[in-house]
């Protein structure tokens, strides 16, 4: 994304006071770096230019340039601003926003990046390079929320299988526990069983001995009875 550089000419009037020469010299000196790439050098210039006239639009229009070229896209965005507030030309106004989206669009601010080109182009609709940039940034919006939205879908997705595998997880968990549960009432209830039986098997036992009893107290009567018959019958 190239940026604007306002390059100083010799417009003013002669009566211009003699800070303002100190500073339109320090703007071409700053430009001079610029276009050698010395975009540190050409900052230096130009702020010593703001230092001399607070006021120079066009200082710190180009500080802006060089901070973005230096890739401190943060501090180039509140050049640019300050600039568009500054002026009341149309053009340089329109050229301020021009680079505030290029700023925005570099530190990855689509979305506002997408209304400084708006707003650019209301103020100077023909100007082919602000129309192709914000085209390329909408687009660009458009992918970041298609992979936004497809991330979504994803992690829901994921979402829901995680949540499948811990219900499932928590299925087999009250399984075995109700596993647990029955075998343990069965085992109780085999052990009740067999206890019973055995009271049963002694009662039984009992009530064979007492028949086993009384059968050979009968025997040992009958044997008894037959026996004084006998000696009645001899005697």
């Amino acid at each position: 994304m190239k940026p604007y550089l306002f390059l100083f000419t010799l417009f003013l009037s002669l009566t211009v006071a003699s800070f303002s020469q100190t500073d339109r010299k320090l703007i071409r000196e700053g430009n001079r770096q610029y276009s050698k790439e010395k975009y540190s050098d050409s900052e230096i210039a130009y702020r010593k230019a703001l230092d001399k006239n607070k006021e120079s639009a066009d200082a710190i229009f180009n500080t802006g340039d060089a901070l973005y070229k230096q890739k401190k896209y943060e501090d180039a965005g509140k050049q640019f601003t300050e600039n568009h507030d500054m002026n009341d030309d149309s053009k340089k106004k329109s050229a301020s926003l021009y680079n505030l989206g290029n700023s925005f669009l570099m530190a990855n601010k689509v979305q506002e990046s997408i209304e400084a080109y708006k707003g650019s182009l209301k103020l100077d609709p023909g100007n082919m390079e602000t129309k192709y940039n914000l085209a390329f940034a909408q687009d660009l919006l458009r992918q970041q929320q298609e992979q936004q939205q497809n991330q979504k879908n994803n992690q829901d997705k994921q979402d829901q299988q995680d949540q499948q595998k811990d219900d499932q997880k928590k299925d087999q968990q009250d399984n075995k526990e109700q596993q647990d549960q029955n075998k343990e009432q069965q085992q109780k209830q085999d052990q009740e069983q067999q206890g019973i039986s055995k009271e049963d098997a002694e009662r039984v036992l009992n009530a064979l001995a007492n028949d086993e009893k009384n059968v050979q107290e009968k025997v040992k009567l009958a044997k008894a009875q037959k026996a004084r018959v006998r000696t009645l019958k001899n005697w």
